[in-house]
């Protein structure tokens, strides 16, 4: 059993030789993001953001497309920061900036996430750790709004909600 766990522990990183690669460290980098997506609520509407990756790691973002007013960004952070924390996710930085706050946590495997308001948007973005080096397929999970196929860069947030855009001009 302590051989076993030891063993187990040592795939947790997913460091180089893993056998995670860099198609499967983006699929798993989507479900992330679909369950982060998944516990805000009332739900907001998103848009893939570009996917990028480096000699041994890949990187998805996804880019809020539901206007989310200053006065509502602090319930947004929370919201997001008690579901990575319900998830077991290690919050590794906050930053309360008035205009660009963020949080940045890490998943018990070792993918960072983050989420950052920029020029009032909000972003999210997933990290992989080094893993084996592959071909990386665009993500195949559907926006729940417009896709913006062929669109760089995105439009600035244009759908309003009642709670999360409340005060926004």
């Amino acid at each position: 059993m302590l051989v076993f766990g030891a063993l187990l522990a040592g795939c947790v990183g997913r460091g180089e030789g893993s056998d995670m690669d860099m198609q499967e460290a983006a699929e798993h980098a989507d479900t992330i993001m679909e369950v982060t997506l998944a516990g805000i609520k009332p739900a907001v509407q998103w848009a893939h953001g570009p996917t990028t990756t480096g000699s041994c790691d890949v990187t998805r973002r996804r880019s809020v497309m539901t206007i989310v007013s200053e006065g509502r960004r602090g319930n947004f952070l929370g919201v997001v920061e008690r579901g990575w924390k319900d998830r077991g996710y290690r919050i590794k930085g906050i930053n309360n900036d008035l205009d660009s706050p963020a949080i940045y946590a890490q998943t018990k495997d070792g993918f960072g996430v983050s989420l950052i308001f920029g020029g009032g948007q909000a972003f999210f973005e997933v990290d992989s750790p080094c893993v084996e080096e592959s071909e990386v397929a665009e993500s195949t999970t559907p926006p729940n709004g417009p896709s913006y196929d062929g669109v760089y860069p995105l439009p600035r947030p244009n759908v309003r909600d009642d709670f999360w855009s409340a005060g926004a001009s």
